[in-house]
C-alpha cells in the first residue's frame, strides 16, 4: 500500500475545508481503508482495460482472457 511518509505528504499537499490534525496511526489506518475500498474497482477497470488491449491484437486470445478473468 502506501508508506506512512506518502500519507503524510499526501495529507499535508491536501487542502482541506478545516484544519485537522490526526494521530498518524489514525490517518494510516484513514488511507488504507480509502486504498482497500478503491482496489477492486481499480482491478476490475485494468482487467477490463487488459482484455480490451489484448483483444485489440487477437480476437481469440482476448476472448479467451475474458472468460478465464470473468466478464468485466
Amino acid at each position: 500500500m502506501l508508506t506512512t511518509q506518502e500519507i503524510n505528504e499526501t495529507f499535508m499537499n491536501t487542502i482541506l475545508e478545516e484544519n485537522y490534525n490526526f494521530l498518524e496511526g489514525d490517518l494510516v489506518k484513514l488511507a488504507n481503508a480509502f486504498i482497500a475500498k478503491a482496489e477492486p474497482a481499480i482491478a476490475q477497470k485494468e482487467c477490463a482495460e487488459c482484455v480490451k488491449f489484448v483483444t485489440s491484437l487477437n480476437d481469440l486470445v482476448g476472448q479467451a482472457l475474458n472468460e478465464k478473468r470473468g466478464k468485466v
